[in-house]
């Protein structure tokens, strides 16, 4: 475990903070737009390959919850074949993980295809556009599915006390290797500590990531489409 003691969350980071949080939202809302018209045709190429190996949608969308338990519509590139969702009763016997979360290795739903835009996390800039309308922030905890929120405790319920990010602090420290208990941790570590430079930090430790993957496509924590 990475840390012996279950983290308290400090409620002062959540409430309040009106510069640091007014700061965190300009540079979702330009940082997105920016790498929405930069990466416009990378994407409808990445786009237009994933729908010509098997003929099915580019994009797929599902439902997360969000701040405060509120759901929304998370948009991602398509990396699982088209009835993936169907499979998910007859994988659950294999799920690697307890807790909130599910986890399997070599996933036999991933495409082609799929397998590379995991590795590099390619599949996850379309959030890029739930950043944009402010569903999701650059950094914060990840997005749960409304099946897992059902198991959550009042502790792990906390994490679910700031806006959901596309990345965060066990993504660029134990991340597929962290249990659920030990990823819910390390978000609310990273709510106590969280600030714009410390934000920054994470967001260019996640390129250094995704420029150098460290296993994602073989342990990515999902039950159907992620």
């Amino acid at each position: 475990m990475l840390m012996m003691e279950r983290v308290k969350l400090d409620k002062s980071k959540v409430q309040g903070r009106f510069i640091y949080h007014f700061f965190k939202r300009a540079l979702d809302i330009v940082a997105s737009a920016c790498a929405l018209i930069i990466l416009f045709i990378p994407g409808m190429v990445l786009a237009f390959l994933i729908r010509h190996e098997d003929h099915g949608p580019s994009f797929y969308s599902q439902e997360r919850i969000g701040k405060d338990g509120k759901p929304f519509k998370m948009y991602k590139f398509r990396s699982m074949i088209v009835n993936a969702d169907q499979l998910v009763d007859q994988l659950e016997a294999q799920n690697e993980i307890n807790g909130a979360m599910f986890k399997i290795k070599d996933d036999p739903r991933v495409t082609k295809i799929g397998h590379t835009i995991r590795k590099y996390s390619l599949d996850e800039l379309p959030q890029l556009w739930n950043v944009l309308i402010g569903d999701m922030s650059l950094v914060g905890p990840r997005p749960p599915l409304p099946s897992e929120v059902e198991e959550y405790t009042d502790y792990d319920f906390q994490r679910l006390s700031v806006t959901p990010g596309c990345t965060g602090l066990w993504q660029v420290t134990k991340r597929n290797d962290a249990n659920f208990d030990e990823m819910v941790e390390l978000d609310l570590d990273y709510i106590n500590h969280s600030g714009f430079w410390y934000d920054l930090e994470i967001i260019f430790k996640t390129i250094g990531v995704m420029i150098h993957p460290n296993g994602a496509i073989n342990s990515k924590k999902c039950k159907s489409i992620c």
